[in-house]
């Protein structure tokens, strides 16, 4: 299921009666199965985007569209994952994987069995009657994505879900995760700080400028491995794509 922005502004009404816009005139589609990263200066409208996707804010200007439909309401065609795991403390993490499909009335026998065929994909098979305080950040982001991709929806949207780990267990959350979304074939858009996160993960990056958040540059990243970042994180033309991010919000920040 492909996603696309059609000349997509959006503004917000500020309490002291003024205006800030957030994006302006923003243009891109990401392709069925495509993993495409947005990286930007902080409050250049990334967030923004995803949540116009998931349809918790409407564009002011503009259409937001999945699979040629434009979205004007919550979108149960998408997972949505934040910064932080939001897991349910008093559940268990099987419980909390089960969350998403008991809100849809999904019946217990079939949204346990959803449940654990996902813990087994996100490798937590063993940790599902434990609580989330009993793991780790990385296990919890982990049990996050599972409950995600219960849902089984056909975008995923990730808003930094690496920001708050440590470097190690980062790098084994982004390799774990791009193999999971690459093996479902699912359509997927980063909200990403860290450059070098944005090439090891992506088939394209979108460059966004100082707010109101334009589109400055859309680089494709040319390179295998798509589905092991660790593998890719060895190859050298990593840090000259990183390199070219850098130059392109350098040159944004002295222009503004």
């Amino acid at each position: 299921m492909a996603l696309e922005f059609r000349s997509v502004t959006k503004e917000f009404h500020t309490r002291t009666g003024g205006q800030l816009t957030a994006v302006r005139d923003i243009s891109f589609k990401v392709d069925e199965g495509e993993f495409v990263s947005v990286v930007g200066p902080s409050g250049c409208g990334k967030s923004t985007l995803l949540s116009m996707t998931a349809g918790l804010y409407q564009p002011t200007r503009g259409e937001v569209l999945v699979s040629n439909e434009p979205v004007n309401g919550p979108n149960t065609h998408v997972g949505f994952m934040l910064q932080k795991d939001l897991l349910l403390p008093w559940r268990s993490i099987v419980q909390n994987i089960e969350f998403g499909l008991e809100s849809r009335g999904v019946g217990r026998a079939e949204r346990r069995q959803r449940a654990m065929t996902e813990l087994r994909h996100c490798h937590l098979d063993g940790f599902e009657g434990h609580f989330p305080y009993q793991l780790s950040g990385g296990m919890r982001q982990r049990a996050a994505l599972a409950r995600t991709l219960a849902i089984d929806p056909e975008i995923i949207l990730l808003d930094e879900p690496f920001s708050a780990l440590d470097a190690q267990t980062k790098l084994v959350l982004q390799n774990s995760f791009a193999q999971t979304i690459a093996e479902s074939n699912k359509t997927t858009l980063l909200i990403t700080h860290d450059l070098a996160e944005a090439v090891l993960m992506s088939d394209r990056i979108i460059v966004l400028s100082e707010r109101p958040g334009t589109i400055v540059a859309e680089i494709a990243v040319d390179l295998a491995h798509r589905d092991q970042p660790l593998k890719r994180r060895l190859m050298p033309e990593v840090s000259d794509y990183a390199a070219q991010l850098f130059k392109h919000l350098k040159l944004e920040e002295k222009a503004a």
